[in-house]
C-alpha cells in the first residue's frame, strides 16, 4: 500500500500534460503567423530604407528565425515524450 502511495506522489511529466504542450505549439504558430502578417502590412506602408522600414524588416527576420526553430523544438518534445513512455512501460514491466 505504501509503495502505491509513493508512486502517486511522484512529480514529473504525465501523459495528460500532452494537451497543454500541443496547445502551446499551436498558439506559438498562430502568434508567429499573425505577427509576421502585421509586420508585413506595416512595412508596406513605410518608405524604403527608412528607420521604421528597417525596424520592421528586423522584426520579420526575427520571427522567421523563431519559426524555423519551432520544428526542432517540436521534435525534441516528441522524442522526450516517446522516451518517457518507453521508460514508463519498461518500469511497469519490471514490477
Amino acid at each position: 500500500m505504501n509503495l502505491k502511495l509513493n508512486k502517486m506522489n511522484k512529480k514529473g511529466f504525465r501523459l495528460g500534460d500532452l494537451s497543454g504542450i500541443a496547445i502551446t505549439f499551436v498558439v506559438l504558430a498562430v502568434v508567429l503567423g499573425v505577427g509576421s502578417t502585421i509586420l508585413d502590412s506595416i512595412q508596406g506602408s513605410q518608405t524604403a530604407d527608412g528607420f521604421a522600414y528597417n525596424n520592421t524588416q528586423e522584426g520579420l527576420q526575427a520571427l522567421s528565425e523563431l519559426s524555423g526553430w519551432q520544428v526542432t523544438l517540436a521534435t525534441i518534445v516528441v522524442a522526450a515524450v516517446v522516451i518517457g513512455v518507453i521508460g514508463l512501460f519498461y518500469s511497469m514491466k519490471r514490477e
